[in-house]
């Protein structure tokens, strides 16, 4: 066993919970503190916009480790907000007036929800998702025939409106882009996305934005800047996230777009580190990126912890993650912002399909919809294949 002084997780997402597990595996026999405000244990939060707003189930699965396992393993949870990282008294500073010493720190603070500035925003009725409150809030007005208006069309977005229709509710979303996920997937991939949602019965307003809420105390209205007036019963708002980095002011942690970190999740300030959605880290095939996906925070955080032990591997692993929006298994692996071709193997009409991103002849990425077949488990499906000529 070795302890290379007192270890402290801020942040007890799933990626400081996986993180923990990863350090008292790998043979750390120290102080180890995880520090969080949110209640609950570590956990994965896809079903956030699936199974578990649907009703389907509860969170237990999704558990990095049951409640037992942190005491058995003496991983002390600190429930409290970090207000304030002191860099040079190797501390983190405590709402509560407390602080917790370190001898390595990994911040793993993770995002939270962009917030519209609209007017009527705090209207009840306003909806966020991205906690188990925030979930349950919506999982409240969800019934049959009512009125909801899903205000954005990426990952989150897209999930949500899927889940809520196969509830029986009356879905319109409003997008910025032309489809689903253009930014992410291509207007052709997104345009097959955005077939499937009408043909379940989602209303999608593409091209506009929201410019109110209307309601004397309850959203009961949203105004658009195309001119469209939505009458609704409540909104979700699933306009992205921003990492979670206000607590470094001052400190000499460098951030952009996130907490700057090399290929072995090492901050500027020796001895810190960072993974999950909170870390824009540089990797050897994509240069440097922020990837807020669950397979990255479930698979960075294991090799920072890796790394605060002694391990000098960078953390070179082929993104990848997948979407269930009603039938249809969307799965991606690479990474991709800009391409020249998008090569098709079967048919987009046909919902199933495999695309190929080109940058300069040379494979980025790849989706698969309905055939992709998951990367991390059928090592000869199409997506592996695609991630080992990646990588």
């Amino acid at each position: 066993m070795r302890d290379d002084g007192d270890i402290a997780i801020l942040g007890a997402g799933m990626a400081g919970g996986i993180a923990a597990v990863t350090l008292r595996k790998e043979g750390f026999d120290g102080r180890l503190v995880l520090i969080g405000d949110e209640p609950g244990l570590p956990f994965g939060r896809p079903p956030l916009t699936k199974e578990y707003l649907r009703g389907e189930g509860d969170l237990k699965s999704w558990e990095v480790k049951p409640a037992g396992w942190y005491e058995d393993n003496d991983v002390e949870i600190v429930r409290a907000r970090a207000v304030r990282l002191d860099v040079e008294g190797r501390r983190v500073l405590l709402s509560k007036g407390k602080a917790i010493q370190f001898a390595k720190l990994l911040i793993a603070t993770g995002g939270r929800n962009r917030r519209l500035t609209v007017r009527g925003v705090r209207l009840d009725g306003v909806h966020q998702l991205r906690t188990v409150a925030e979930c349950d809030a919506i999982k409240k007005r969800c019934r049959p025939g009512a009125r909801v208006v899903v205000v954005g069309m990426g990952f989150i977005g897209c999930e949500v409106a899927a889940s809520l229709r196969q509830l029986g509710l009356d879905v319109t979303a409003v997008l910025d882009g032309p489809a689903p996920l253009v930014k992410v997937l291509g207007p052709e991939v997104g345009r097959v996305i955005g077939d499937f949602h009408r043909d379940a019965g989602v209303e999608l307003v593409p091209n506009d934005q929201v410019v109110r809420f209307e309601g004397p105390t309850r959203v009961r209205k949203v105004i658009t800047k195309g001119g469209r007036s939505i009458p609704c019963d409540f909104v979700v708002a699933a306009v992205g996230i921003e990492p979670n980095i206000d607590l470094l002011a001052g400190a000499a942690v460098a951030t952009d777009n996130g907490v700057l970190v090399n290929a072995r999740c090492q901050t500027s300030v020796p001895g810190i580190f960072a993974a999950g959605d909170v870390a824009n880290h540089f990797h050897p095939v994509f240069g440097r990126i922020r990837v807020e996906h669950y397979n990255n925070s479930e698979k960075m955080p294991a090799a920072a912890a890796r790394s605060m032990l002694g391990d000098r591997k960078p953390y070179d692993y082929i993104h990848s993650f997948w979407s269930d929006q009603f039938a249809e298994k969307l799965e991606y692996v690479g990474h991709v912002k800009k391409w020249d071709d998008l090569v098709i193997r079967g048919h987009l009409g046909s919902k199933r399909f495999v695309g190929f991103y080109l940058v300069k002849g040379r494979m980025k990425a790849a989706v698969g919809l309905n055939r992709g077949g998951d990367p991390e488990i059928d090592k000869d499906g199409e997506l592996a294949k695609a991630a080992r000529l990646i990588a």
